[in-house]
């Protein structure tokens, strides 16, 4: 059995010892985020049915046959579309059958219990996976490194080519950025870039749009390649031309209650005081009012996944998860600041692979 292979059943068999308590025969997996997972499928239709003595059952059209055949080798595929009701119908009853919840519509959910044969119960189930999923394995680090380096070098290529400046369109910077990523070896943008110039920077995710950078704009670009199946996310903000008093001051602000989260992403830490530590700083600095969002989020598969460093986050950090750092002060009419980076939990400080310098640079 190859590495691959092995790396996927591992998760397959902590997903059967996770819904055992549940009294769960088995789990019907239909998004394709999970259904990668558990599988390394990368096709665009595609289930999974997980029985708890381990055995399973893929599910996809006949578009990807070949390409289950290579992708999945240890598993037996049918041919079927819907994939949900196409592996319910392999079943005989009785049995307790746990589905996504989460990702499962009305109209989906009625398909189900029509394939369901007699004596098959479905049962929901939610956040399974996604508490699985927090922790990443060596390779998964691997790629995000990777990925996020790749999109750090075309950040770099951007601004020295001066591709960042006044006379220049949000959207004409968006689009080299995301040139440039394609041709270091993208397959995408993890999420639509964000080139948020002058009072758009007040705008959390304002996009790119044809706005023209003037002297003395703070820009805030928020960015994203995709490898894969997994993504970057980076975010840094330059000002074109000399800045004034109240940019500087709140670039100021948010640089330290950054690098406060940084710091505090440890083992052990509580998510909640991760958020704290940022929030705090820019809370008694008086602008507490215009840090309108959470802290952070875990990232790999998804560009936005668990954990979460929030008001309301629950739960602590631990060695191998990963977790964005990213605090913004939005000042209505003004001008914002959002500064992020991407982290993976260590046994001691964390790891930082979103690699651009933070200082303020004046473009």
């Amino acid at each position: 059995m190859t590495l691959a292979d092995t790396r996927f059943s591992d998760r397959r068999r902590k997903l059967a010892a996770e819904v055992a308590g549940m009294r769960i025969d088995a789990v019907l997996v239909t998004h394709l985020v999970h259904v990668r997972y558990l599988s390394g499928f990368s096709g665009s239709n595609g289930g999974l049915l997980l029985r708890k003595d381990l055995s399973a059952l893929m599910a996809t059209d006949g578009r990807y046959t070949t390409q289950i055949a290579e992708e999945v080798p240890d598993l037996e595929a049918v041919l079927g579309r819907p994939v949900g009701p196409a592996l319910l119908r392999r079943l005989e009853g009785p049995l307790r059958v746990a589905f996504e919840a989460d990702y499962v519509s009305v109209s989906e959910f009625k398909a189900l219990e029509e394939a369901a044969p007699e004596g098959v119960e479905l049962v929901p189930m939610s956040g399974v996976i996604e508490d699985i999923r927090l922790v990443k394995d060596p390779q998964e680090l691997e790629r995000l490194e990777h990925i996020a380096a790749l999109a750090n070098e075309a950040l770099e290529g951007l601004v020295a080519a001066g591709e960042v400046a006044v006379g220049r369109t949000e959207r004409q910077i968006a689009a080299n950025l995301e040139y440039r990523m394609r041709k270091l070896g993208s397959e995408r943008v993890s999420f639509d870039t964000i080139v948020a110039s002058g009072p758009n920077s007040a705008k959390p995710h304002h996009g790119a749009d044809d706005r023209v950078l003037v002297s003395g704009d703070l820009v805030t670009i928020d960015f994203g390649a995709h490898l894969r199946g997994f993504n970057s996310d980076c975010t840094r903000t330059f000002a074109v031309g000399e800045p004034n008093e109240l940019s500087r001051e709140i670039y100021d602000i948010v640089l330290r209650a950054q690098e406060a989260g940084v710091k505090a992403a440890v083992p052990g830490a509580k998510l909640v005081d991760v958020d704290a530590a940022c929030r705090d700083i820019i809370t008694e600095a008086g602008y507490g009012e215009y840090f309108v969002h959470s802290t952070g989020h875990g990232i790999g598969l998804d560009v936005h996944e668990g954990p979460a460093a929030a008001q309301t986050g629950k739960g602590e950090l631990a060695e191998g998860m990963t977790l964005t750092i990213e605090p913004g002060i939005y000042v209505p009419g003004k001008g914002g600041v959002r500064i992020e980076d991407t982290l993976i939990i260590t046994s001691g400080a964390p790891k930082i692979i979103t690699a651009f310098p933070k200082d303020l640079q004046v473009l």
